[in-house]
């Protein structure tokens, strides 16, 4: 008899919302650990703009995601899936349930759907893209343009720089039309299907959110913002596009 996937309960919202605290409380009663859902988490040294869990809340209950790499490296979302299914299997092995929880929304959506194909993306042609991004997302989109023609499917983001390179680079090597690609992409199972998924929104209203990400924003400034801003900068990251620690946006202002 095959054993079932264990269960994993999803905790998500806006940024300030009080996850963390949230998170903390859920594990402690139901005896669980946390793996973190957040992009920014997974890079060393990146503390305090990302609001990460502190060393003692980290203490009290095990933490899975973080501190993944260092800020001048890439993580895809086929690393995040990798790490995820390993920390809830270990999880599992110690008879611990598991609390996935972050705000960042393409991690999230991993446990309810598919996120990655098999598309294999030659390098030359992500050389070609890298170049691109470098000189903006107009050109990025000009270039995909030439390929799609004027007008780009709507669900495509062209707003976001990295999405829109992800489908250059994928039109490419494919030679299909995005559309193509999105309907045979929707057709997968997720990493996640075999698990049970339970979700949890937390909400508050919009005075409440905005007076405490102020908080935070103040907080995060007494307690060395600027000083670890100023140390990341000194790495003198790659100023392009497809480096996504370069252009991570800290978590007072998102979710």
């Amino acid at each position: 008899m095959t054993t079932p996937a264990p269960a994993i309960h999803v905790l998500t919202g806006p940024s300030a919302v009080g996850k963390t605290e949230a998170a903390m409380v859920w594990a402690e009663k139901h005896d669980a650990e946390i793996l973190s859902c957040d992009s920014v988490c997974v890079y060393r040294g990146m503390d305090i703009g990302a609001a990460k869990p502190t060393a003692e809340e980290q203490c009290r209950i095990r933490h899975h995601g973080l501190d993944q790499v260092e800020p001048d490296a890439r993580y895809s979302i086929s690393q995040y899936v990798d790490m995820a299914r390993s920390a809830i299997a270990a999880a599992h092995g110690r008879g611990k349930r598991i609390l996935v929880t972050g705000g960042s929304g393409f991690y999230l959506a991993a446990f309810f759907g598919p996120v990655t194909d098999e598309l294999e993306i030659p390098h030359a042609i992500t050389d070609e893209v890298r170049s691109l991004q470098r000189q903006g997302t107009a050109s990025l989109l000009l270039r995909l343009r030439e390929l799609e023609g004027p007008t780009l499917p709507e669900w495509l983001d062209i707003q976001n720089p990295i999405r829109v390179a992800k489908a250059l680079e994928r039109r490419l090597a494919s030679g299909r039309t995005l559309d193509s690609l999105r309907d045979e992409f929707l057709t997968r199972r997720g990493p996640f299907a075999d698990h049970t998924v339970t979700f949890e929104l937390l909400e508050r209203p919009d005075d409440e959110l905005k007076a405490r990400i102020s908080s935070r924003t103040a907080a995060m400034l007494r307690t060395g913002l600027l000083e670890e801003s100023e140390r990341l900068l000194a790495l003198n990251l790659d100023p392009s596009w497809h480096l996504p620690g370069r252009w991570a946006i800290g978590r007072p202002w998102t979710g």
